[in-house]
């Protein structure tokens, strides 16, 4: 029994976590407490003040267990755990984005889903990157054409009623909230208690102009929305949409200000380099390849321990063979494969390595020889 004074260098030789840590990536989530009791106060460069505090967000349980299983088998304190979680407590601690780096299929974009669980926060806010991807679309979209459509329509329907003379009670315009919808970004820097998690997938595949533009956004912890803006005198304060289900927000004076400043998780598969500017104004972490151990461990998480011995093992050793030949494969080739071998349990072990030969194909399009 580790002693509660121990120091925490003396607890990691023992493979216990340190004291300090929030985060402590066993997956398994907070009890009896809330991050917010938690949490120390942020740098003073890193205090953001504002409105006010929004409802916590919705639960989405069911993107969790989809992404990762319904058990959270006890993860060894290795070398590569014990730096994950150092880097996501940094980046808690700071509130700085975290930089996520490693090849395809290693687990990257799983990380923002263990620490929503983990820290009991709700929705992951997910903003999956492509070469068209800007700034403004991860805030907010406003829906201009619309908004003119109905407002054309509205003026001639009020001016049949005015033709009319039937004393028919005039609706009112259509108000500029109802045509604007916030996106992932534009959502997770609302103001709540607690930071929101923020995925950022694939910031690599963004055109080169994205990485610069979020910088101020990172930096001020807030943005600005020009036709709210325009129109806060008529309407100092609106009601919008957010990316979340059902979810709305009122917008006053046309800007926003997190209070919280979100853990947000982006991650590359080192196919650019970033401008040194924006690496600056983040935490680094490189994902090393899964041991042996963690994929067990993930295989236990979906499918339960038994089935996860009784087939996983095999699987596992043959997948990461192929995987040393093939340059690498993906978390997600071996989950189809004890998915395939589990709904066949009457196959005999040859027939189950050649159906997973066949799954685990080069993620670079090539053939393999």
């Amino acid at each position: 029994m580790i002693h509660p004074d121990t120091p925490s260098g003396a607890a990691d030789a023992l493979g216990v976590r340190p004291r300090w840590w929030i985060y402590r990536g066993t997956g398994e989530p907070l009890r009896d407490t809330r991050l917010g009791e938690l949490l120390p106060p942020p740098p003073p460069w890193r205090t953001f003040a504002g409105g006010d505090v929004l409802q916590p967000p919705p639960e989405d349980d069911a993107e969790i267990v989809r992404r990762l299983g319904t058990r959270w088998p006890e993860r060894i304190l290795s070398d590569a755990v014990r730096h994950e979680a150092e880097m996501v407590n940094a980046a808690l601690l700071l509130r700085r984005p975290l930089l996520v780096s490693g090849r395809p299929g290693t687990g990257k974009s799983s990380l923002a889903y263990r620490i929503s669980r983990e820290l009991r926060l709700g929705r992951v806010l997910r903003w999956h990157i492509t070469s068209r991807s800007t700034l403004q679309g991860g805030l907010y979209a406003y829906d201009a054409i619309g908004r003119v459509q109905d407002t054309a329509a509205w003026r001639a329907g009020t001016a049949d009623d005015r033709d009319g003379g039937g004393g028919e009670v005039l609706l009112p315009p259509p108000e500029i909230g109802e045509y604007i919808q916030l996106g992932p970004l534009g959502t997770a820097l609302l103001p709540y208690a607690e930071p929101r998690v923020l995925l950022i997938d694939e910031l690599d595949k963004s055109d080169l102009d994205l990485a610069n533009d979020l910088l101020s956004v990172f930096e001020e912890g807030a943005y600005a929305i020009p036709e709210l803006l325009r129109a806060r005198r008529r309407h100092p304060t609106v009601r919008v949409r957010t990316d979340d289900p059902d979810g709305e927000a009122d917008i006053s004076g046309g800007r926003i200000t997190c209070k919280a400043f979100p853990i947000v998780i982006m991650t590359s598969n080192s196919e650019r380099e970033f401008p040194p500017a924006f690496l600056r104004r983040c935490l680094l972490l490189d994902l090393h390849e899964p041991t042996r151990e963690d994929l067990a461990g993930m295989l236990a998480a979906h499918f339960g321990p038994e089935t996860a011995d009784e087939l996983g093992g095999m699987l596992i050793s043959r997948f990461l063979e192929r995987s040393r030949e093939r340059g690498g494969l993906s978390i997600d080739q071996l989950l189809n494969a004890l998915f395939l071998a589990t709904s066949r349990r009457d196959g005999k072990q040859d027939d189950i390595v050649h159906m997973a030969d066949s799954l685990w194909h080069r993620l670079d399009g090539r053939a393999w020889e």
